[in-house]
């Protein structure tokens, strides 16, 4: 049994240690919001919170988010730096199919909750390894920019 701590919630897990926490959250856990992309950890749909650090879910064993605080795209508006991302993601029209925009949040968040001034060089590295099929980096960008300046730095 695997015991995690998901969005906040205590949760026990009938998996193998081995398992890939994406298909442990999405699965067992019926949160579908993380995305499966590449499976190798190259693409960033998968990204989730491990206490904060954004981490590849495809590839993290279920049994390396033990006794760490699990945050999926599902909650992470419970925050403020999470609302704030999600609300420039709207006022912007960031999405366009939306399949990494999931990713792409968790990555952005993780970025803002640390700089909330970040450059676009800094921005750029946050956000490396999360691709968008429908090339959308300049308004993902755009997007942290406005979600930075509503945090109040300077972006």
């Amino acid at each position: 049994m695997i015991e995690l701590n998901v969005n906040g919630m205590a949760r026990q897990l009938d998996v193998a240690p081995d398992t890939p926490l994406l298909w442990a959250l999405r699965d067992t856990l019926q949160l579908t919001g993380t995305k499966f992309g590449c499976g190798k950890a190259l693409c960033g749909a998968c990204t989730v919170h491990l206490d904060g650090t954004p981490v590849r879910s495809c590839s993290t064993p279920v049994s390396a988010a033990e006794g760490k605080r699990v945050t999926t795209i599902e909650a992470i508006d419970s925050g403020k730096v999470g609302q704030v991302v999600q609300a420039a993601w709207q006022k912007l029209d960031v999405a366009q199919c939306g399949y990494c925009q999931s990713g792409q949040i968790m990555s952005a968040v993780a970025l803002l909750a640390d700089n909330r001034a970040p450059s676009d060089a800094d921005i750029d590295a946050a956000m490396a390894g999360n691709i968008c099929r429908c090339a959308t980096y300049v308004r993902i960008r755009a997007a942290i920019h406005e979600a930075a300046a509503s945090l109040g730095g300077e972006a």
